[in-house]
Formats: C-alpha cells, sequence, structure tokens
C-alpha cells in the first residue's frame, strides 16, 4: 500500500475472514463434562437409584425406564444453564460458553435440544468420542449437527 493512499485513507487492507472466537480445547471441554457429571447427574442418578428404586436391583430390574427418568431431566437441567447464560456449572468454571457457530450468539433451544440427542447418540458410539481428535478444528459430531460450539471466555 502506497503513503499517499494510506494517508487519504484510500485502500484498505482486506479484513480477515478467520471466526473471531476460539473453540474450546478438548481437555477443558472433558475437564468441564467431569464437573457437570458430578454436579447435576450424579445427584439425579443417586434420586433415580435410591429413591424412587429403592436399590440398584430395582433399577435394574426397570433399566430403561430408569435410564429415561435419568437422562430427561438430566437433558432439561443442561439445556436451562445452557439458554439462560450458555454455561453450565462445568463451563463456567473453565471459562467457557456455547455459542451458535454462524451468529456467535447465544444459542438456540432448537440448537441445544439437538446437540443433547446427538450427543446421546454420541456416547453410544466409540468412534463418536474420538471425532473431535482427529479434526483439526476440535469440532465433535454434535458441535457439528448442532452448528454449535464451546469457545474460550
Amino acid at each position: 500500500m502506497r503513503w499517499r493512499e494510506t494517508k487519504k485513507g484510500g485502500k484498505k487492507e482486506p479484513k480477515s475472514s478467520l471466526p473471531s472466537y476460539a473453540i474450546a480445547p478438548f481437555q477443558r471441554r472433558l475437564k468441564a463434562f467431569v464437573i457437570d457429571s458430578f454436579m447435576l447427574l450424579m445427584p439425579i442418578l443417586y434420586i433415580v437409584f435410591y429413591l424412587i428404586y429403592g436399590s440398584r436391583e430395582g433399577f435394574a430390574a426397570h433399566m430403561v425406564q430408569g435410564w429415561l427418568l435419568i437422562l430427561i431431566p438430566y437433558g432439561i437441567i443442561t439445556l436451562i444453564f445452557l439458554k439462560r447464560s450458555g454455561q453450565t456449572p462445568g463451563y463456567k468454571a473453565y471459562d467457557l460458553k456455547l455459542i451458535d457457530l454462524k451468529s456467535q450468539q447465544c444459542a438456540s433451544i432448537v440448537q441445544l435440544c439437538v446437540r443433547y440427542c446427538l450427543m446421546l447418540l454420541t456416547a453410544f458410539t466409540i468412534f463418536g468420542l474420538f471425532v473431535p481428535l482427529m479434526r483439526k478444528d476440535k469440532l465433535s459430531l454434535y458441535d457439528l449437527g448442532s452448528r454449535s460450539a464451546p469457545v474460550c471466555k
């Protein structure tokens, strides 16, 4: 760029097309998931195992119904946290926030529901758990399907 053009405010440098966010590293996301599991999932597991069914054997006798009683409340609680602030307790502990990749704002309720359903499907497949480790952008299957991702704050 020539000095005169710069002085007059002529040609401007092209803006970078790179996103203005950094997708959270896999390790931080995993640590946030562990915190969420202990803070949100463990109390629900305890309530279902011992208060509703009385024992693990009672849960084992009605396993499908029991898992529905665990996963539906966990999903609702997670969706409430993510819709309200874009953070679960684990995300807050590691300064992560879930955003819509297109608008870079908080994800919509539809995206959050799709994300949770895809996360459950991914958890049942061993291959799905290793996808973020193989991709350059570190997005998982449920990130790609819901077009949302946790980013560093």
